[in-house]
């Protein structure tokens, strides 16, 4: 476990995503402070994750060797952002995804910490040169962006600002490591770093084959969760191309060409109308119709997947 000379992390904001980085620091063994304005959202973030946290080992999915009452035991709640940040060796902001907010708490955190402390962002689309603009401690700053929910998915972007130090970058990868977390490097900041440009690309597609008539909303999703998506669970696209050939020489020497025919077959960005939005809801709603309760009860079949298809994953990975 780690101790508290070692120094505490920090999490700003208590909401869905800052419960998530609490309760992943702590399976880690690492003391932490969840920050937040009222009292009373404090008393609630610790009360769910504890609810959430006996359900993990119920379950028998609690990550990290310590039991759920040592876990919990590590964490805390803390009203004052100064007594907060006290001792502390990394900080990660959960506020919501408002530039101006972002800024202003970041600008209240670069006065009273020290050069060690890291100052860490989990927004999923802010460019770190706007968010960490004109801050003394800008070589200290990263975003390191999570994926909804981040106690099942483990995946990490880590993107520095222009100016972030590169021992900033090595030490947020380790701590993200230490955690079971899976970070990967951006290396230079960009629109939607890499998952979303991805995902928004995916999307953009299947909204314009939905969109002409080629292929019905349901349909669809059928080609990424019984085809595509079952080997993205394990592989990536690149990994994929240098499989279905011999190496990736060998696979864009032979479909190259047809690639490249078929994206220039590809239409503008979709202007995701009402008319498409509402085709799209219906075929939805036949699933999973879109009242709280539906979909909540939905949300947590899907992480219950995620579950064990990660359990799956720590079987199969090549050592």
């Amino acid at each position: 476990m780690a101790s508290s000379a070692a120094g505490c992390v920090v999490i700003v904001g208590s909401g869905v995503i800052g419960r998530s980085w609490a309760m992943l620091f702590a399976s880690g063994g690492f003391q932490v402070k969840l920050y937040d304005i009222e009292q009373q959202q404090i008393r609630n973030a610790l009360e769910n994750i504890r609810k959430e946290m006996k359900l993990l080992e119920q379950a028998g999915s609690l990550k990290g060797s310590l039991s759920v009452e040592e876990q919990l035991s590590l964490i805390s709640g803390c009203p004052n952002i100064q007594e907060a940040v006290e001792g502390a060796m990394h900080i990660q902001e959960c506020v919501p995804e408002d530039l101006e907010l972002k800024k202003k708490i970041f600008a209240q955190l670069d006065s009273i910490i020290d050069d060690r402390v890291i100052l860490s962002s989990s927004t999923s689309c802010l460019m770190p040169s706007k968010l960490f603009a004109g801050l003394v401690h800008v070589k200290q700053c990263i975003v390191a962006h999570p994926v909804n929910p981040p106690y099942y998915i483990p995946l990490v972007e880590l993107v520095p600002h222009p100016e972030t130090a590169p021992t900033t970058v090595d030490r947020t990868h380790a701590l993200m490591k230490k955690i079971g977390q899976c970070p990967m490097r951006v290396q230079k900041e960009v629109a939607g770093f890499v998952l979303n440009r991805l995902q928004y690309a995916i999307i953009s597609e299947a909204w314009r084959l939905v969109e002409e008539g080629i292929v019905s909303p349901s349909d669809l999703d059928l080609v990424m969760s019984e085809g595509l998506g079952m080997r993205y669970a394990f592989i990536g696209p690149l990994e994929t191309m240098h499989l279905n050939a011999e190496g990736m020489l060998s696979y864009c020497d032979r479909y190259s060409e047809g690639m490249k025919h078929v994206l220039q077959t590809f239409g503008p960005i979709p202007e995701f109308s009402r008319a498409t939005a509402e085709k799209v809801n219906q075929d939805m709603c036949m699933k999973v119709p879109d009242d709280p309760e539906h979909l909540a009860a939905r949300r947590q079949w899907r992480d219950e997947c995620l579950m064990r298809l990660a359990k799956l994953k720590s079987q199969v990975q090549p050592q």
